[in-house]
């Protein structure tokens, strides 16, 4: 059976395992039921996930023009600590960024590779930890905002780390930790405006992959320059499709490209 569109992230359901879904416009497979069954992937055109034009993706499944002018980029997605929205000051767009800035935000602690800090919207939990990978996590703060949550973060990353090594993360080199206990290590370095939202009584959140097979020496694929690729699917995590092979695809790096696939 052949499928073409445009990837965007796997959509996820939260049971165990973690359930993918690689959705088109018209159609959606169920990436699980393709576990141990041969895949062909081709690369055939860009799609840019904001104006939709066929133009070379330049970052997040943005065209470059996109990237620099869309709020959907702005600089306080990845830096929630500059959103401004609470100030009622625009970046890009203010009506946006106070749909997405002034709501319900959470600083976690998640267990992929390592113990890391990180921000989400309170209704991405757990698709966000889901999305990096991670096999534990906890919320720690719920804020009001954006900007409370990034200033948290920012004060964390002192005391912890707040990236993935994606190939230990891959590879599942892990360790289970205790993530209660790290909360509350790191509760006296919260700022003074957010200690009144830290989160005392919650449990950590486990998470369960559907992958038979962990690479031991994973080897990205970059369908840009190889165009096609074909292989069998043993694995997912995160957002990577993971082969026999030790070959291994991010699908939310590869947002914005139209592909065939062949099952």
């Amino acid at each position: 059976m052949i499928y073409q569109g445009v990837l965007t992230k796997m959509q996820t359901e939260f049971l165990e395992p973690i359930q993918y879904y690689l959705v088109f416009d018209n159609d959606f497979i169920h990436m699980n039921q393709l576990l141990n069954k041969s895949i062909e992937m081709k690369l055939v055109g860009h799609q840019c996930l904001s104006c939709g034009l066929d133009k070379p993706i330049y970052r997040q499944g943005f065209c470059r023009t996109c990237f620099f002018d869309k709020p959907l980029a702005g600089d306080w997605i990845m830096r929630p600590e500059l959103s401004t929205a609470h100030l009622n000051k625009e970046d890009r767009d203010l009506e946006y960024e106070k749909k997405v800035q002034l709501q319900p935000h959470i600083v976690y602690l998640a267990n992929s590779s390592n113990v890391k800090v990180g921000v989400t919207r309170k209704s991405q939990v757990p698709t966000r930890w889901i999305d990096q990978g991670a096999h534990e996590a906890i919320e720690i703060v719920e804020v009001p905002n954006r900007y409370l949550a990034g200033i948290t973060e920012v004060a964390l990353k002192d005391y912890v780390a707040d990236k993935t090594n994606w190939r230990k993360m891959l590879k599942n080199d892990i360790e289970d930790e205790d993530l209660i206990e790290w909360r509350q290590k790191l509760k006296e370095y919260i700022p003074e405006e957010a200690k009144d939202y830290f989160i005392e009584t919650n449990t950590e959140t486990h998470l369960k992959f559907p992958v038979e097979q962990y690479p031991i020496k994973p080897n990205s694929l970059n369908l840009k320059k190889q165009l096609q690729y074909s292989g069998e699917l043993v694995g997912i995590k995160g957002q990577y499709l993971i082969f026999k092979d030790q070959t291994v695809f991010n699908i939310r790096a590869n947002e914005g490209l139209v592909v065939e696939i062949n099952i």
